[in-house]
């Protein structure tokens, strides 16, 4: 029992670099004769444990290049073992197996069995490399993803449609009902509050195109129909358009952020625990803020736009307030003011519903959060542009 013992301290002297391989000592594979019935047998001792793998790996591997067929482990002389050395046993069963050959274990593994069976035949290996794309999934997978997530947000927006529309906002066995206070200070946020840079955005752009009609017209003595041409685009076009345009940026933007972060604090599912509907709580109100504040906004947005053409008529080409009003009067009828004001409900109803699916997709990370607002932004506005057209080709069809 000396000599083992006086081995290792003789080989830790003469090369330094075995010390790391001292530990598997504890383990090894110690081959008998045969069984019973003429089958090989190994007989496994000591602890079989992550520290002992890479030498108990290296004489496995070995020996299961050497065996020619079947074969049986005993595992009687095993004092320890985790899934590493449960591994490796496994390891060798599964090359024998592909060899042709077998493996059993002998009586007196039952310990050590289950754990051994209940290890995969084989790991998982991973790809050698990737594999490029044909270039139909090149050109058509981008697309097909495209569509599908187009496809994702119709379903969600539809079922914020249906649970605005159902006023499921109160907790389960109270009556349905609105909360006016909550629109009302919606309608303050989205409303009063945007006044301010709505007039004036609107009235630089009311000038603009005051300045650059009246600059083209000159050339053919007609600057009086500037008053036409700002007159019909700002009130069937520019007014509701660029109205929603800023709205889809101001308060869409917000409502995104309010619903994302309390998305990101668990506060939408606190809702859902109490009985309560987050749609009937959180987006209702500001649809309905939306849907009454926009066309208000638009009507000032006219307001200002049209202020600001008169003032650079006068300026620029001399045209007199009264003049300006009384051609306003012969270019615009009742058809140029309807024709803007009822894509208005549309529209708001449009930023609304898509603040708030782009809100409810927000996960647990503030990245998520900013690039939820960011979409949020460019889809409202895409599709605000997109039903004005739709809108625009209607009227032409109807010839209104």
């Amino acid at each position: 029992m000396t000599e083992p013992i006086r081995q290792p301290q003789i080989q830790e002297k003469e090369s330094p670099p075995l010390v790391r391989n001292a530990a598997p000592q504890n383990a090894a594979v110690e081959p008998a004769d045969t069984t019973g019935d003429g089958v090989a047998l190994l007989r496994l001792v000591g602890e079989w444990r992550q520290s002992t793998m890479p030498a108990m790996a290296a004489a496995l591997d070995g020996l299961a290049g050497k065996a020619g067929g079947d074969c049986a482990l005993d595992l009687g002389g095993i004092t320890g073992m985790d899934t590493a050395g449960a591994w490796l046993i496994r390891r060798f069963m599964t090359r024998i197996a592909d060899a042709g050959g077998s493996v059993r274990l002998e009586p007196g593994a039952e310990r050590f069995a289950e754990l051994i069976n209940a290890l995969p035949e084989r790991l998982p290996q991973p790809k050698s490399g990737k594999t490029r794309p044909t270039l139909f999934q090149r050109l058509f997978a981008p697309l097909g993803e495209a569509m599908a997530a187009i496809w994702e947000d119709l379903l969600a927006a539809m079922f914020i449609i249906g649970s605005a529309v159902r006023g499921a906002q109160v907790k389960s066995g109270r009556n349905s009902g609105m909360s006016p206070a909550a629109i009302v200070s919606q309608m303050d946020r989205m409303g009063v509050q945007a006044v301010p840079i709505i007039t004036l955005m609107s009235f630089l752009i009311g000038a603009i195109i005051a300045q650059q009609g009246a600059f083209q017209l000159r050339y053919f003595g007609a600057e009086l129909f500037v008053v036409d041409l700002v007159g019909i685009l700002q009130l069937r076009e520019i007014g509701v358009l660029l109205t929603a345009i800023m709205i889809a940026g101001r308060s869409g933007s917000a409502i995104t952020a309010e619903i994302g972060s309390m998305k990101m604090r668990e506060e939408i599912d606190a809702l859902k625990v109490m009985g309560l509907s987050p749609i009937g709580i959180l987006v209702f109100p500001r649809l309905v803020a939306l849907t009454v504040v926009l066309p208000l906004l638009t009507v000032i947005a006219n307001f200002a736009a049209l202020a600001g053409a008169a003032l650079v008529a006068w300026s620029y080409s001399g045209i007199t307030f009264a003049t300006f009003l009384s051609r306003l009067q012969e270019a615009v009828d009742f058809s140029s003011i309807a024709a803007g004001m009822i894509k208005a409900p549309f529209m708001a109803l449009i930023i609304g519903i898509v603040a708030a699916v782009e809100g409810l997709k927000v996960g647990g990370s503030a990245e998520s959060l900013g690039k939820r607002v960011t979409a949020s932004v460019v889809k409202a506005i895409f599709v605000v542009i997109l039903v004005d057209g739709l809108f625009a080709i209607f009227y032409a069809a109807i010839d209104f």
